[in-house]
């Protein structure tokens, strides 16, 4: 005897494991962003201190030093509200792309490089900082994938 299962039953289960996974992916990077922007609020005159050590930062360091982890808040409340969350992705992914373009380039030209990163991420080296984003810039991609497909069953 041959059991089948009908079509009509696979896509439920596939989207709700699908939202699991996006979810999951989302609060991971919520804790990332949270974490990251406490540790430069509450240590906030160390993180201006590194930010006023990068040449080309130095004429706006103020402003970014409040900038970054606001911006950082922001991303996590967005990632947090499911009606947004899509741009949440979106917004982090483009900041994780940014940072990790800053820390490239620091490797290639800086002679100093200086990290306020705050907390365990700044014990990494730059170059495991550097695949860190990466890795992060890669699931927050696959679950805007998984979102796309979630949405054509």
């Amino acid at each position: 005897m041959e059991s089948t299962i009908s079509p009509k039953t696979i896509p439920p289960l596939l989207s709700k494991t699908k939202e699991l996974v996006i979810l999951i992916i989302c609060l991971t990077c919520v804790f990332l962003f949270v974490y990251v922007a406490y540790s430069k609020i509450t240590d906030h005159q160390r993180f201006l201190a590194g930010l006023s050590n990068v040449e080309m930062f130095k004429g706006f360091s103020i402003l970014l030093s409040w900038f970054i982890p606001v911006s950082e808040l922001i991303v996590a409340v967005l990632l947090i509200l499911p009606n947004t969350r899509k741009w949440g992705l979106y917004v982090f992914i483009g900041l994780m792309v940014l940072f990790t373009g800053y820390i490239s380039g620091s490797l290639l030209w800086a002679k100093n490089l200086p990290c306020s990163c705050g907390g365990v991420i700044e014990k990494m080296s730059w170059k495991q900082h550097v695949w860190f984003n990466l890795a992060f810039i890669a699931i927050a991609v696959f679950a805007l994938r998984l979102n796309k497909l979630k949405k054509k069953i």
